[in-house]
């Protein structure tokens, strides 16, 4: 089948292509003869009771320096294409937030993906605790005594901000670290939403698995090394991705909550595994894929298009008259 794909991403000319995994599906869509638009989240319109984008025509080649072409932009009814990819980077506010309700729309009509009231329900630290039976000791809170006490029992944590990305904001607090108040406090005038806290998992010195799930199934994984002195094993805070395969665990884990991702229509999902404990799960944005299939000689691009097309033949199977 031939689609129309329109694509909200983040500023294309600033992308890695050696790592973007939007620009990896960018490259799949045009591989198999499907048109792609690309806009920018701001340039959503609601208008009258319809989503428009002021999209472009796009091309992409593996070419650095030289691995786009845009060719517009014009006003395009989003109702008028047959897939929108919601690609852009967290931060998780706001903006992010009214995106969802605008693509809400014209979703499941155009199939959005993710689903954005899944995205919109499913905050990535916050999704986890759903499954709480694995995930490490956590706590979110904006109380003070809390975060204290916690500190007592488990003596060595990780604070983060609830709605942080790519490890920014992310502390350990070793046993004998002094900081803990001053960093409350901080935290206190940086963000208004609670901290999440979580018993630190000293496994993490040998990696923070990323695994790949496409319609619930794991495709693939990676390890990220923290560089030495770090405690945050995110590839931008210095992560080293190495050849990864999944533990028995961590297939116990993609089998525990696969089920509820094809259920909430979110199709390319991201989750972090620390020993043998989930951490989180990304659904805003995951990255990883070109990783992935250097490592283990595949491509997971192609494994998210097959299920995109796959929900797309269903769709049109049910609307047919009986």
């Amino acid at each position: 089948m031939s689609l129309a794909v329109a694509i909200q991403m983040d500023a294309i000319e600033s992308i890695d292509i050696d790592a973007d995994s939007t620009f990896a599906l960018a490259l799949e869509a045009q591989r198999r003869g499907h048109a792609i638009f690309y806009y920018l989240p701001h340039a959503l319109t609601f208008d009258d009771g319809r989503v428009y984008a002021h999209s472009s025509a796009l091309e992409v080649r593996r070419e650095k320096g030289n691995h786009f072409t845009l060719n517009g932009p014009e006003r395009v009814d989003l109702a008028t294409m047959d897939v929108v990819l919601m690609r852009q980077d967290p931060p998780f506010d706001m903006a992010y937030i009214t995106a969802t309700h605008l693509l809400e729309h014209i979703h499941p009509e155009t199939l959005v993906v993710n689903d954005p009231v899944s995205v919109r329900n499913a905050p990535e630290k916050l999704f986890g605790t759903q499954f709480g039976e694995l995930m490490p000791p956590t706590l979110i809170t904006s109380n003070r005594d809390e975060v204290l006490a916690f500190r007592r029992e488990y003596r060595d944590i990780i604070v983060k901000p609830l709605f942080g990305n790519g490890g920014a904001g992310v502390f350990h607090i070793a046993p004998e670290d002094e900081n803990l108040n001053a960093l409350l406090e901080l935290f206190t005038e940086l963000y208004r939403e609670p901290a999440i806290i979580q018993r630190y998992l000293p496994e993490v010195r040998k990696g923070d698995k990323r695994i790949i799930l496409v319609d619930g199934v794991p495709a693939g994984a990676i390890n990220r090394i923290p560089a030495p002195g770090e405690a945050r094993s995110n590839m931008h805070a210095g992560g080293k991705p190495v050849r990864a395969t999944l533990t028995s665990r961590e297939k116990e884990i993609c089998e525990a909550i696969g089920p509820t991702l094809v259920d909430r229509g979110l199709l390319f999902v991201g989750i972090d595994v620390i020993g043998d404990w989930l951490t989180e799960i990304n659904v805003t944005s995951p990255t990883g894929i070109q990783e992935i299939d250097r490592f283990d000689n595949v491509s997971v691009a192609a494994q998210i298009w097959d299920a995109i097309e796959r929900r797309l033949s269903e769709a049109v199977v049910h609307r047919l008259p009986a």
